[in-house]
């Protein structure tokens, strides 16, 4: 049972000690959740630990939603974040990756920092709470997806403006 406080920090001291081939699934369910700066709601997901030659493999399958700020019309909107990942515990230095992961001597995985980043991967750069949004009107602020101000766009003030008409 993971602690409350750590509660992606579990024990794979039991698979070490298995035959290459072994793994288990470590279930997670969270109606609300916060990684540091990143609050997370229905958090669902599954992380499979199983034994290698050259160390434990994790992959992970996890969704949540969370609120996004719409770059168009500054409202906050419900977003869905589905994401996977796959990352090698080596057993020593010898087998070790990129990301430079080694099975620590508590044989206690914490994966909380891991969830957080491959988490916010998924979110958009520029996320837009619907394709169709309207955004605000530049002269006024009026959110066009509630109302219309009555407010047409500026037209540009280019030499190149006429050819527009051609088109």
């Amino acid at each position: 049972m993971p602690s409350p406080k750590k509660p992606f920090r579990f024990n794979v001291g039991f698979i070490i000690h298995e035959e290459i081939g072994y793994n288990h699934d470590f279930a997670f369910e969270f109606e609300k959740l916060k990684l540091e700066d990143l609050e997370l709601r229905n958090f669902e997901g599954i992380a499979n630990v199983g034994k290698t030659p050259q160390g434990l493999i994790l992959q992970g399958d996890f969704s949540a939603e969370t609120t996004l700020n719409c770059v168009r019309c500054l409202t906050d909107f419900d977003h869905e974040l589905d994401w996977s990942f796959t990352e090698l515990y080596a057993f020593d230095t010898r087998s070790e990756t990129e990301e430079g992961l080694i099975i620590p001597d508590d044989a206690h995985l914490d994966i909380a920092e891991m969830l957080r980043e491959y988490a916010l991967l998924e979110v958009p750069i520029s996320p837009v709470c619907k394709p169709s949004c309207k955004g605000l009107c530049p002269e006024c602020g009026q959110n066009l997806n509630e109302k219309d101000c009555g407010h047409k766009p500026v037209e540009p003030d280019s030499p190149f403006a006429k050819l527009r008409d051609l088109l």
